[in-house]
């Protein structure tokens, strides 16, 4: 059976549980391959905001490719893939993913989605926001990303932050139709 491959991203803005949720869900699906790509202050984050250690995140995903690797398959239109998700997004990494600045592949990565009109979810983590970062937003949008920043619902009655982050990371899967229960969905 071919696996679907998924480009999993994660920069470094706070929220890398975000990511790091995405990788530890999407392990639990035989059919789908994810390939990642973190950037090193990414690391520094997931250990201080998370108490995890780098090397086991990197161990979650099935293929690791690092950030200054611009030859990696992932940078190519010719690699195929499902699309890819920047969870957490920084306004760095939009910025560079707005203006095609491929000088990590990370973005790199984003910008062959992009190209290749496959799925971007970007899962932008900066609040508040200045009229530049409206911009950059409005303009990937135009490019064909999907922002889905993580702002939470509370239709599903969450009781603890992981009932939060599963809705975000839910909301994600939806748009890759993968199929799950990671909350409660709205039926009147």
């Amino acid at each position: 059976m071919q696996k679907r491959k998924i480009i999993i991203g994660i920069s470094g803005a706070s929220g890398t549980i975000y990511g790091v949720r995405l990788l530890e869900v999407l392990r639990e699906y035989a059919d789908i391959e994810t390939h990642l790509v973190i950037s090193d202050i990414a690391k520094e984050i997931i250990l201080h905001e998370n108490g995890i250690e780098p090397e086991r995140v990197l161990a979650m995903a099935d293929v690791v490719h690092p950030i200054k690797n611009l030859g990696a398959a992932i940078s190519s239109g010719s690699f195929l893939t499902e699309g890819m998700i920047v969870a957490p997004c920084s306004i760095k990494s939009l910025s560079g993913i707005a203006n095609s600045y491929n000088d990590n592949l990370l973005v790199r990565a984003a910008d062959v989605c992009l190209k290749e009109r496959r799925k971007l979810i970007i899962v932008l983590r900066e609040t508040p926001l200045h009229l530049g970062h409206l911009e950059l937003m409005t303009r990937v949008t135009r490019y064909g990303a999907t922002l889905l920043p993580p702002m939470p619902s509370f239709y599903h009655k969450p009781e603890t932050i992981d009932d939060i982050i599963n809705q975000t990371v839910g909301k994600v899967l939806d748009n890759f139709g993968i199929g799950h229960s990671l909350f409660n969905r709205w039926s009147g």
